[in-house]
């Protein structure tokens, strides 16, 4: 028997809050299913697979961080812009570490077409614009930002920069100052 109110929405999100209590790897419909206290097969008919049930998560996940980036860059431009979009990731992932993590699943390529995903490299590409890269380079950037932005915060979040001066956010602040730098002066092909 299927739990009145217990949809594929209310699943994702208790599976999203579930990612962050206990990390993302460790949400399956079983784990999602002791929560609501039914039986997993109850939720079948909501969801496909774990797999589906991660998917969904990671979709929720880009969807948050696009809505969130968006706002942040409203109105900002140049280096105000891409500070504004690195600290959304930061921030976000701090907040919710199994979303974050959520938010690199591996989609098929479909659903990554359809997905938020696209927005952030939109959103990324519309930061590059006031730096006046033109293509290949814009691609370049957009994929040295995004690892930098994920290398950082995975470092950051696994305990790499607590052991030392000077404090982690001075260095945040200092990445994104040589960023800006490099994006204002790109080197020639």
């Amino acid at each position: 028997m299927v739990r009145a109110g217990l949809n594929a929405e209310r699943l994702t999100r208790a599976g999203a809050e579930l990612a962050d209590e206990v990390g993302f790897d460790q949400v399956t419909v079983s784990a999602l299913a002791r929560r609501f206290d039914v039986k997993v097969a109850s939720l079948y008919s909501h969801l496909k697979s774990s797999h589906d049930l991660k998917t969904r998560i990671a979709l929720l996940a880009l969807d948050e961080l696009a809505d969130r980036g968006a706002a942040a860059l409203a109105g900002r431009a140049g280096k105000d812009a891409l500070t504004a979009f690195a600290n959304i990731y930061r921030d976000y992932a701090r907040e919710h570490p199994g979303r974050y993590a959520a938010a690199q699943l591996r989609l098929d390529p479909d659903t990554a077409a359809a997905s938020a995903g696209v927005k952030h490299a939109q959103m990324m590409r519309a930061i590059l614009r006031g730096y006046d890269l033109t293509e290949p380079d814009q691609t370049h950037a957009v994929r040295m930002l995004g690892s930098v932005f994920h290398g950082y915060v995975s470092l950051e979040m696994g305990g790499g920069f607590s052991h030392s001066a000077p404090d982690s956010q001075e260095s945040w602040s200092r990445v994104l100052d040589a960023l800006d730098a490099l994006l204002r002066n790109w080197p020639a092909p």
